[in-house]
């Protein structure tokens, strides 16, 4: 399913101890809370939304840092594994954000690119989720 408007409507936003998941069609929006870390038994969430909204069907991760929290890096190992996801964005214009971001790449093995704008974002991942379908 091809899908070239950037600006869809949201399908459903889910609530989790970590934070916020917005659900498009093409892509979820993540907004962790403030103070939280990042921890790899988060991911069990992160595979069941891939499997509930995304099933057979490629898609990509935006987060978005509004808020300031840590992430263990194991978490990418994990992410990585999720054989749909197809790209992974992060918007900040955060100088800690910038240079986490570098090594965050590190352990994801997808493409993952820094934005400092959410519409640019969401414009990368719909063209990397519509060139892998």
């Amino acid at each position: 399913m091809k899908i070239s408007n950037p600006t869809k409507l949201n399908i459903t936003t889910l609530q989790y101890v970590f934070g916020t998941v917005e659900i498009y069609d093409n892509y979820l929006i993540t907004i962790m809370h403030e103070g939280i870390t990042v921890i790899p038994e988060y991911n069990k969430d992160l595979l069941e939304i891939s499997k509930t909204y995304f099933k057979n069907r490629p898609f990509g991760y935006i987060s978005y840092r509004k808020n300031s929290y840590a992430v263990d890096p194991r978490v990418y190992i994990e992410t990585s594994k999720i054989e749909n996801l197809m790209a992974f964005a992060v918007v900040s214009t955060h100088e800690i954000n910038i240079s986490n971001v570098e090594i965050e790449k590190i352990f994801l093995k997808k493409p993952f690119h820094l934005f400092d704008a959410l519409s640019e974002a969401k414009a990368w991942v719909d063209k990397m989720v519509n060139e892998a379908d």
